[in-house]
């Protein structure tokens, strides 16, 4: 739910981002619409001038981060150099910071996900094969010895590495930066003396 740093967030952006927080500790179920719209300073039924109901909160937020992170993927690879480390590294650090400014969509895809209308969880898996299809072509080009499902399953780990940070201790945003890029940057070399 991050804007750019130079615009303030819509209300829309900041019932989505006060949602994703809310159903991230309590539970899609835990949490009423008058709650979220407290937490932005409307009344509950106010946030429907801007979504049909909950549900349309959650596929938002949901097929919405599958959708920056492909788009955000794909702009890291038109603008990195060629060489595949540079790639990588582009791509690593664009995680990296999914993982630590959006730590509360992290919990909300691994406990709501199944919540989602089919064709909206279909939507956001088909994203999220398409973004980590931009990972294994950069991998493979790195370490081309290795095999494809070998990389694939080397760029998901690396995902779930990542993707802890709900869960991980509270290190400082520059230490926490750096532990998980050396992390990260090693399981893909442990590729090159596959």
């Amino acid at each position: 739910m991050t804007t750019s740093p130079t615009s303030a967030p819509t209300r829309r952006e900041q019932i989505l981002k006060e949602a994703a927080r809310l159903f991230a500790e309590r539970g899609f179920h835990g949490v009423g619409v008058d709650e979220i719209g407290a937490a932005v300073g409307i009344s509950g039924p106010g946030l429907y001038r801007h979504f049909a109901g909950k549900d349309a909160m959650l596929a938002e937020l949901l097929v919405g981060i599958s959708e920056r992170l492909l788009d955000g993927g794909r702009v890291r690879v038109e603008k990195a150099s060629g060489a595949p480390e540079a790639v990588l590294a582009s791509l690593v650090d664009g995680h990296i910071d999914f993982a630590l400014d959006d730590r509360p969509l992290i919990t909300l895809h691994d406990r709501e996900l199944d919540r989602l209308k089919e064709e909206d969880r279909k939507r956001v898996r088909r994203l999220q094969r398409r973004y980590a299809e931009l990972w294994v072509t950069v991998v493979r080009e790195l370490y081309p010895a290795s095999p494809e499902d070998e990389a694939r399953t080397a760029v998901h780990a690396v995902f779930g590495l990542l993707n802890s940070t709900p869960h991980l201790a509270a290190l400082d945003r520059r230490e926490m930066e750096e532990l998980l890029r050396r992390l990260a940057h090693g399981a893909f070399g442990a590729l090159a003396s596959a």
